[in-house]
């Protein structure tokens, strides 16, 4: 085998794509604070399904309610994963701007997020997340603009 074949990215299945993120020891500190856990991958839509465990410690006033800027967090992750797994595992996708819509309070407790990759160019890509709560309700919607980079730009 050349080494030019042994560098080319490996066609993943969602299902060997899923089992890397759940045996994962090395989560960001950030996925970790959410209780982020990767509970779908659908390649073929583009799109990922997570799980996060919004701890009563990302209150942020006295109502009971998760502060805004972690349900921000959340859709960027979905959105940001959703890339990664569009990039067959190759690319992160930095956030340039990112647009949220709050339409229900969230609550602690488990959380769903979905996020898709809309369109994917030569340097831009267009993402979407949507967070629900346990009942399926739609809690927040968020919209990106993101940069695919190849994790090859950060080899030393």
């Amino acid at each position: 085998m050349s080494d030019i074949a042994s560098d080319a990215p490996q066609t993943l299945t969602d299902e060997a794509i899923l089992a890397r993120f759940q045996t994962s020891d090395n989560a960001p500190s950030g996925s970790r604070t959410l209780g982020f856990k990767m509970l779908a991958v659908r390649q073929v839509l583009r799109e990922v399904e997570i799980g996060f465990e919004a701890r009563a410690d990302l209150l942020s006033n006295p109502m009971g309610q998760i502060q805004g800027g972690y349900v921000c967090a959340m859709l960027d992750e979905c959105m940001s994963v959703a890339g990664l797994v569009a990039s067959g595992m190759t690319c992160v996708v930095p956030t340039l701007e990112m647009k949220t819509s709050f339409l229900r309070p969230a609550l602690p407790g488990p959380l769903r997020g979905l996020g898709r990759v809309v369109k994917w160019g030569k340097t831009i890509c267009f993402l979407e997340g949507e967070l629900f709560d346990p009942d399926g309700r739609l809690l927040a919607k968020a919209s990106a603009t993101a940069i695919p980079t190849p994790f090859s730009r950060f080899k030393k």
